[in-house]
């Protein structure tokens, strides 16, 4: 991800719009990511006919997908230092509780844990050329009354190719 650090530190932003444009079905489908900080980020599902079920509510799959493009970009923006070094990011298992019904616009709160992002970033490279991690990530569904309606619990696994 060309220009993810600067002077040693994340670029945010660019991490962001990265994360917002790599995945043509996020496109296609219209989630966006509005924020990317260090294990943290936030992406929407606008409110749109086409968005919804049968009964005009927001529909199961434009949930999940909001909260595992968030997760996905608290990933990226928590290895930012380490970005050029990912070799595959894959979702493993997840656990979904739609809590309430989602109507609106829905923002979805992406988190990872941060004691595995430290571990992971402080990971002194294998001989092997490649080092696996497996880490979680949460992430939480409001709506536009910031009523949260949904969480769901990701397990990744990754892959970093060793420095």
């Amino acid at each position: 991800m060309a220009g993810a650090v600067v002077d040693g530190r994340p670029d945010y932003e660019q991490i962001r719009r990265m994360v917002d444009s790599v995945v043509p079905f996020n496109n296609h489908v219209g989630v966006r990511v509005t924020e990317v900080g260090h294990a943290r980020a936030v992406a929407e599902v606008a409110d749109r006919p086409e968005m919804r079920n049968h009964l005009g509510t927001v529909h199961a799959g434009a949930l999940f997908l909001a909260a595992e493009v968030a997760c996905a970009g608290a990933f990226s923006g928590a290895v930012a230092t380490r970005i050029a070094d990912v070799q595959s990011f894959v979702l493993r298992e997840s656990r979904v509780a739609f809590l309430r019904p989602a109507t609106g616009r829905i923002r979805a709160t992406g988190t990872l844990d941060e004691q595995v992002i430290a571990a992971i970033l402080a990971k002194i490279p294998s001989d092997s050329g490649q080092e696996r991690h497996e880490l979680s990530g949460k992430a939480l569904l409001h709506d536009d009354a910031d009523t949260l309606v949904g969480k769901i619990d990701f397990d990744y696994v990754c892959w970093f190719k060793s420095a």
